[in-house]
């Protein structure tokens, strides 16, 4: 267990939130993270008797309400006996302590849940896989994927996520990217166009509404060029542009986060490395997750003007929040069982303050 500095010292504050052996669990992964004023929802697979996608998976979950500081015990958000639960997101409601969770069975069946309370307590879990059903005829797919992370509620009242769909099966490729949304607080759920096929692989992707009201999209991908890609919408459903690489983001093939700080600005999160010691980039595209790094933005993610590494050594998936005063929380997958990161060693919480990271900008 890692020691929980205080906040006012200069360096992130650290806390193990889920270890792995812990709660009769082999492993961790796949963290989220949902703040709504000073509570906070930390959130993850809890992979029983395996490290791989397809296992006896449950969603776990921890509260905090005192912005990160202190959490309640890990309980179960939803099990489905031996089959895989998988893609926890969660959506702020309209109003406080009302949130939204998403997640899917066997990467084949999509249920909604709901919390009135800020997140003590949630409704039976309601099947929403009809929503995806439009998509077949441009792309059957048979893999469905919310998520993972956090989804966003647009200013017009929209809740909005990104999710990636795949005809590969257990493969997980080919796969395409789009979005799930709602108008009506939930009552209802459709899907959004699919952003067009120009990248390799695109899977699991953030959702942010910039200034002027239009979605933009950040896409994990297999790209040789080895670096995030970024398409936007009018609206976060329709008409979405070609995605084009951002020469800033380097993307050695991981999950990343984004949020929009409350104090200004936009907040970026993943493995900023592009070696290759763990992992054999003769047979894959993909690079070491190592290095995670935070990034702010001022100018809605055209450049990136300030970079913090949070974690140099094995760390992976990460997701964002904000606080109400402004403090940053990023969970992540630090560590690797036997030096792979795919078994990872415990999900840290950092948190820490807009002008520890703006300390670097240039």
């Amino acid at each position: 267990m890692l020691l929980l500095i205080p906040l006012a010292a200069a360096e992130p504050a650290m806390q193990d939130l889920f270890t792995a052996g812990e709660n009769g669990y082999m492993t961790y992964r796949i963290p989220g993270l949902l703040a709504q004023g000073n509570t906070v929802l930390a959130y993850a697979e809890a992979r029983r008797d395996g490290f791989g996608d397809w296992a006896d998976i449950d969603v776990v979950l921890r509260r905090s309400a005192d912005g990160g500081r202190t959490w309640e015990p890990m309980r179960v958000l939803a099990d489905a006996g031996k089959d895989t639960v998988n893609n926890p997101v969660a959506i702020p409601g309209k109003k406080a302590g009302e949130i939204h969770f998403l997640y899917c069975v066997n990467y084949a069946k999509a249920f909604h849940m709901r919390s009135e309370d800020g997140g003590r307590t949630f409704s039976a879990p309601r099947e929403i896989t009809a929503a995806f059903e439009p998509l077949r005829k441009q792309y059957d797919w048979n893999v469905i994927a919310t998520g993972p992370g956090h989804g966003i509620r647009m200013r017009n009242g929209r809740m909005l996520i990104a999710v990636w769909l795949s005809t590969g099966g257990k493969r997980h490729r080919p796969s395409r990217v789009s979005t799930l949304f709602s108008d009506d607080n939930g009552a209802t759920w459709r899907t959004g166009e699919l952003v067009p096929d120009t990248l390799p692989n695109p899977s699991e992707t953030y959702a942010i509404e910039r200034r002027d009201g239009s979605v933009l999209l950040n896409i994990r991908n297999e790209a040789t060029e080895h670096r995030r890609a970024i398409s936007v919408s009018k609206d976060g459903a329709t008409g979405w542009s070609r995605p084009e690489f951002h020469s800033q983001l380097v993307e050695p093939v991981c999950m990343a986060s984004l949020i929009r700080h409350p104090k200004g600005g936009l907040v970026f999160s993943n493995p900023d490395n592009l070696e290759a010691t763990y992992v054999d980039a003769s047979k894959t595209v993909n690079r070491d997750r190592k290095n995670l790094t935070v990034q702010w933005s001022g100018d809605e993610g055209k450049t990136w003007t300030a970079k913090k590494v949070l974690e140099p050594g094995l760390s992976g998936y990460s997701d964002l929040a904000a606080t109400k005063d402004g403090t940053i929380l990023c969970l992540y997958e630090r560590g690797g069982l036997d030096k792979n990161i795919f078994r990872t060693g415990r999900l840290t919480v950092a948190r820490f303050t807009l002008d520890w990271l703006r300390a670097t900008m240039r």
